[in-house]
């Protein structure tokens, strides 16, 4: 555990949270990504928790969150993420999300508006008609995401990779990371056993099984209103193409040189662009 951080579980929205909170002052929520857990902020908490209360919780199927046979569109889960707030007793907080956690926050931002006092998104939007138009094979200049196509498979991915899940880990972290050496074998470790079960790698495929359906909740969706930051490396371009016309007051960084995992990768950047947007 990181020092100054304490975990606790809550029951929100039918489901099992876990969520780690540390720091003093406004709520901050940090909503973490495929293939990894609350964990993916630990470089960042600490000097988070110098201005904000930080609560990092796993997503409902990650880590030591339960992992129910469904709820896995980003509207529920951005429900969980309320529900979670309001028994923290806060009717406020700024949403922080990466990767799958974007989504989420994209979610909570249109769902729960009233409770976001700003939204910080980077390395992916919110699933739109662009998801659609991605290409399996191979392009110049840009990868192959054989594991959307994979996810969504029934049964043959827990089948093929329950037990051998650091063999995902370890790819996605060469192939995505700007800076593999930012994960140590540590968080390495970490990650392959938060999804080496069945039930695990069945949860975490969840949230790619309904992109479909979060497309089509998108249709329903405002325009956000309220402040919006959204930071990109790897997939700078694919953001911005999912974020026009959703955004009324947006700004947008790219972190040139950058990887995927960028709380991991780029810690300094990802405190200074969110510190300086939510002062």
């Amino acid at each position: 555990m990181i020092e100054g951080f304490t975990s606790r579980f809550a029951e929100v929205n039918g489901t099992g949270l876990h969520y780690v909170i540390g720091g003093q002052g406004d709520p901050l929520v940090l909503l973490p990504g495929w293939p990894r857990t609350w964990y993916q902020f630990h470089k960042i908490m600490p000097s988070l928790a110098r201005h904000y209360r930080v609560i990092a919780p796993d997503l409902r199927g990650m880590g030591d969150s339960d992992k129910p046979a469904d709820g896995y569109d980003k509207k529920t889960m951005a429900r969980d993420i309320y529900e979670l707030l309001r028994t923290l007793g806060h009717s406020q907080a700024y949403i922080a999300g990466e990767d799958i956690g974007s989504m989420v926050a994209h979610s909570f931002a249109a769902n729960h508006p009233e409770a976001t006092r700003k939204v910080a998104l980077w390395e992916a939007g919110h699933p739109t008609e662009v998801f659609n138009e991605i290409r399996m094979l191979p392009q110049p200049g840009q990868p192959a995401p054989w594991w959307f196509a994979f996810n969504v498979l029934d049964r043959l991915p827990e089948q093929l990779v329950e037990g051998r899940f650091r063999l995902i880990v370890d790819w996605l972290i060469d192939f995505q990371g700007g800076d593999p050496k930012a994960f140590s074998e540590k968080t390495r470790a970490i990650y392959a056993a938060a999804y080496n079960t069945t039930d695990a790698i069945r949860a975490g495929n969840g949230w790619y099984q309904t992109f479909q359906q979060d497309i089509a909740d998108l249709r329903d969706y405002p325009v956000l209103t309220m402040p919006v930051l959204g930071i990109g490396g790897k997939y700078y371009e694919l953001l911005l193409a999912q974020m026009e016309g959703l955004a009324a007051d947006a700004r947008y960084v790219e972190l040139k040189g950058a990887g995927h995992y960028l709380a991991e990768e780029r810690p300094g950047d990802i405190v200074r662009e969110l510190t300086a947007f939510f002062a």
